[in-house]
């Protein structure tokens, strides 16, 4: 299965799973324990919202690095 980059706030995240706002609207208003409940199932650290998809990623942590000559 290919993953997805997505790059916020010069962060680098792989997309797990993208899903549509919609399901998780009920009467009007965002479930949010549902999206926090997805995110744990997903084994995703963080939630990132379009406007119209919640993303559902892992953070891509920064390598430090020191140069050898």
């Amino acid at each position: 299965m290919l993953r997805q980059l997505y790059y916020h706030n010069d962060k680098a995240f792989l997309i797990t799973r993208k899903i549509s706002i919609g399901c998780f609207d009920e009467n009007g208003q965002l479930n949010m324990n549902l999206v926090k409940g997805c995110r744990d199932w997903f084994g995703c650290d963080h939630v990132l919202k379009t406007q119209t998809h919640f993303l559902f990623v892992e953070t891509i942590e920064d390598i430090e690095f020191e140069e050898i000559n």
